[in-house]
């Protein structure tokens, strides 16, 4: 069977995460279904690198991809269904989507962040007035919302969005090869993997991690020039080795404030480490209490107390970390593999498509 044609437009390229992640890692699996599908990035890599490297943003390169983005839009009655990541002209009003091109033909929204609460949330009352129903109106005219965690599932169906499907964002564990522990005498690594942007959360279990002393040691992939009361190993992230660094953590670690925006978020994290056969330490924020079977998998802490002790006993038992990585790993397979989820999203395109 083949088509439809879909026209994918991503915020990033292979360097944005969710980009990767949510839509790029599918490709083969759509096209192998026989769907055509036209990629349409917003923002190219080199835009993120000058992001996550501290350089202003140039203007000149942001008007060029808008312009880009607003040809690509006029042509859109070329194919049968729009794959949108979160909206197509972000800081402009759904009107200006609209008058563009988005809804001349149907189409599926993809959200895995509270990104609504960017705009409704604003610390200016402009941005609030023009933008703060945006995402909402966006969802409420969406053939399809595949939301990344029932939390942003709701607010889907609460705007308006009579066909919401959770598509949690997920990885191929055959990427994930189950190494043995670090197992070096006397020594722990807690780990976390992220982007700059998240690394404050870190922040967070500093205390706990001076508590436990000199037999833990910290291995943060993705960020750097960390403001933390303990040491930590940092190293860039690559696509190419993330998985091979994640077998150098003995336990992965996810730390959230409970606030609007980290309810939104898709644990990712978790279930990368998971997939490395790693036990996880998370704070029982949105889906994270889903992911980690406390207990089983891992535990969840709420405070420096339960954050030190959980931590502690992981460190402490080496059969314990060995089972509850296990445990992890086979919720992953599961559960949370694209050869589980990539049917789903075919099945989503072409409903969206076809009706």
């Amino acid at each position: 069977m083949t088509g439809p044609s879909v026209l994918m437009l991503t915020r990033y390229g292979r360097l944005g995460a969710s980009s990767r992640l949510r839509f790029l890692a599918y490709l083969p699996a759509l096209r192998d279904a026989g769907l055509q599908v036209a990629e349409a990035p917003l923002l190219d890599d080199d835009y993120l690198r000058r992001l996550y490297g501290g350089e202003p943003a140039d203007r000149a390169r942001i008007a060029a991809a808008y312009a880009r983005r607003l040809a690509v839009l006029r042509g859109v009655r070329r194919h049968d269904v729009v794959w949108l990541e979160k909206e197509a002209l972000p800081w402009l009003p759904f009107k200006a989507e609209a008058a563009a091109g988005l809804g001349r033909i149907p189409y599926v929204m993809d959200i895995d962040d509270a990104w609504f609460e960017r705009y409704a949330g604003h610390r200016l009352a402009p941005v609030r007035a023009l933008l703060g129903g945006k995402f909402a109106t966006l969802a409420r005219n969406a053939r399809i919302v595949l939301a990344g965690n029932p939390y942003l599932a709701d607010w889907a169906r609460g705007a308006g969005c009579r066909d919401v499907r959770l598509l949690p964002t997920v990885v191929e564990p055959e990427r994930y090869p189950l190494l043995p522990f670090p197992g070096e005498a006397g020594l722990t690594t807690v780990g976390w993997i992220g982007s700059p942007s998240t690394a404050r959360y870190l922040g967070m279990v500093g205390g706990a991690l001076a508590r436990l002393g000199p037999a833990l040691r910290l291995r943060v992939i993705g960020a750097s020039d960390l403001v933390l009361p303990v040491p930590a190993d940092c190293v860039p992230w690559r696509e190419d080795s993330e998985t091979s660094e994640l077998g150098r953590f003995d336990i992965g670690i996810m730390p959230l404030p409970d606030s609007p925006w980290e309810r939104g978020k898709c644990g990712y994290k978790l279930i990368q480490y998971m997939a490395a056969g790693r036990p996880v330490v998370a704070s029982p924020v949105g889906v994270n209490t889903i992911l980690v079977r406390h207990g089983v998998n891992g535990f969840l802490a709420d405070g420096e107390d339960a954050w030190a002790d959980a931590l502690g006993r992981l460190a402490a038992d080496p059969d314990l970390r060995t089972r509850m990585g296990a445990a992890g790993r086979r919720l992953v397979e599961e559960r949370y593999a694209l050869s589980v989820t990539a049917p789903q999203l075919v099945g989503a395109l072409r409903d969206a498509a076809g009706g």
